[in-house]
Formats: structure tokens, sequence, C-alpha cells
């Protein structure tokens, strides 16, 4: 089972999550469908890197980062995705392209998007079959990320 450190992380702070089992899905809008969930609610993790720091950033799941957003959020000089090669060994009870959006746990600073509102969210569970689904509120609380405009418009 993957992102087992997120798990016992939720179970530790008595956090209330719910544990949902899908076909196999690598995006974040296949995820979505299977979960009969809509896009606002999924938690969209994307890999960034700043300068030359990795930087989690979360959004919903139906929007697009806008780079130049998250590089003067950061006051960065230089913005751009990282490669799956460049944060994989972060996360190493993850399957790649499933992290959950704790970069805490992972020694990863994260941004939060302002426009991730949904009273519920649900994300990948650190694996391409399995999603958490919990409250915003309890999310954020947990993570205590830096809330930030990030989505493209």
């Amino acid at each position: 089972m993957s992102g087992e450190r997120v798990r016992t992380y939720l179970m530790e702070h008595g956090a209330r999550y719910e544990v949902r089992t899908h076909p196999k899905a690598f995006t974040i809008g296949e995820t979505a469908e299977a979960e009969h969930v809509p896009g606002e609610q999924m938690a969209k993790v994307v890999m960034l890197y700043s300068d030359d720091d990795l930087v989690m950033a979360v959004l919903p799941g139906d929007r697009m980062i806008d780079l130049e957003k998250a590089k003067t959020a950061l006051s960065a000089t230089a913005m751009r995705l990282a490669a799956e090669t460049e944060f994989s060994l972060r996360f190493p009870d993850c399957e790649l392209g499933a992290e959950p959006p704790f970069g805490p746990l992972y020694d990863v600073p994260m941004l939060v998007d302002l426009a991730l509102q949904s009273e519920e969210i649900t994300f990948n569970a650190g694996n391409h079959t399995e999603t958490l689904t919990m409250s915003l509120s309890d999310y954020l609380e947990l993570t205590k990320p830096q809330r930030v405009d990030l989505a493209a418009t």
C-alpha cells in the first residue's frame, strides 16, 4: 500500500478521512471521473523548481498553474515545472505521479491555491488506485500551507 506516511500522520492527529478505491487512473481528470467527484474538489499536486528549491503547489483539479504567479508568490528569480526524476526520491512510499498534497511530510515546502475552496477535498493516496477524502479545513490545519493565487485565469 502506497502513501503510508500520510495515512499514519492523519491517524496520529485524529483526522477524519475516507479511503476510496477506483480503477487505475493516471491523470487528475481520470481520477475525478473514477471517483465521481467534480474537478474542483480534487487537490492536484504540481511539483515546481523555484530557483534551486523543490516546491509543491496544490491546486483544484480543474485548474492549471500559472508559473509567473508562483514565481511572484515565492519572490523567486526562476520558476519551472520539476521533472519527475528531480522529485521521485523524495516520495519513496508513493507511485510516481500520485504524490499526496502533504509537502511537509516529505520535506518539501508547499503552496495551496486560494481557489481550492471545496468543503471536502479528494487527492491521490500515494498510488493510482486509491484516494483520500477529508475536509479542507482539517487539511489546511494539518499542513499549514502558504495560501496564494496560483491558478491561471
